[in-house]
Formats: structure tokens, C-alpha cells, sequence
């Protein structure tokens, strides 16, 4: 038996900390795409949260999206007061998240960031987010997500 990802043991004393209640499953490593990850879970693409970091000037934001959506770049940066949003690189998502693109989990960062979540999330009982790693996921629920991170719910298209 092989020794936990330390990302994923991370993420999993954090959860634990900020009473997270679901499940943390280990997905084969070629579901990389909510699409990919939402068949190998048997849900829904729409119950898939995307966790997206962007970079507002060099201030990064959280966006937790459906699956099943594109974020409006310049809609959700009106929305939130922001400037301009951009795709933020690999070493800005490192930095502020402590994780790799594909792994980015809505906690269990170095500092607390700016969250906000889709509100379509609230369509499905049980939603899946990274877990720190992007082979890791985690079962909760729109409810409990915004509890876990204090996000403000966004309608981002």
C-alpha cells in the first residue's frame, strides 16, 4: 500500500478540521476534465464544481463553477467588483493555492482567497470538487461547500 499524495492528505485534515462530511474518492489519473470525472463518478457534468483560479491584477479569485458552465471573464468580474480576470498561470495557482491546475481544491490553501460559487451548483444533491489533487474529489453538497469556504454565491454566465 502506498502512502497518500501529501496534497491529498493536506486537503483531507482540512476538510476534517472545517467538518466536512463527504467523501474522498481517488480517481484513475486520465480523468483530467469534469466530463471525464463526472462519468467515472456516474453524475452529471453540472454536479462537477470546477475550481478556477484567476488573476485580478495580481490578486487571485476563486471561482467554484458547474461543470456545465463557462465563466463570463468580464460578467463575474462586474459582478464581484473586480477588474479584468485573467487565466491565472501555473506558478500563480501554485502559489496561492499551494496545488497544481487540475487539483485545485475549493480549501486547504496557504491563505484564505476571494471564493465565489455558482449558484447552478445548487441544482445537484451532491456536487464533486477537487481534493489538492488532480486525481482526488470530494462529495459534498452546494450547502456545504459554501460553509466550507465562505464563498459568495455567483451566477457567473
Amino acid at each position: 500500500m502506498s502512502a497518500e499524495h501529501p496534497s491529498i492528505a493536506h486537503f483531507r485534515a482540512e476538510h476534517q478540521h472545517r467538518g466536512g462530511r463527504g467523501e474522498i474518492v481517488i480517481l484513475p489519473d486520465s480523468v483530467h476534465t469534469a466530463a471525464l470525472a463526472a462519468e467515472a463518478l456516474g453524475c452529471a457534468v453540472g454536479a462537477i464544481a470546477n475550481s478556477l483560479l484567476f488573476d485580478a491584477d495580481g490578486s487571485p479569485v476563486l471561482i467554484l463553477t458547474s461543470g456545465d458552465h463557462r465563466v463570463d471573464t468580464a460578467l463575474a468580474a462586474e459582478r464581484i467588483g473586480r477588474g479584468p480576470l485573467r487565466r491565472a498561470s501555473p506558478d500563480f495557482v501554485r502559489q496561492h493555492t499551494g496545488q497544481v491546475i487540475g487539483g485545485v481544491s475549493p480549501i486547504a490553501h496557504p491563505a484564505p482567497l476571494p471564493t465565489y460559487l455558482d449558484g447552478w451548483l445548487a441544482r445537484h444533491d451532491v456536487v464533486w470538487a477537487a481534493a489538492g489533487h488532480p486525481a482526488a474529489v470530494f462529495s459534498t453538497s452546494y450547502d456545504e461547500l459554501l460553509a466550507l469556504t465562505g464563498a459568495t454565491p455567483i451566477e457567473v454566465e
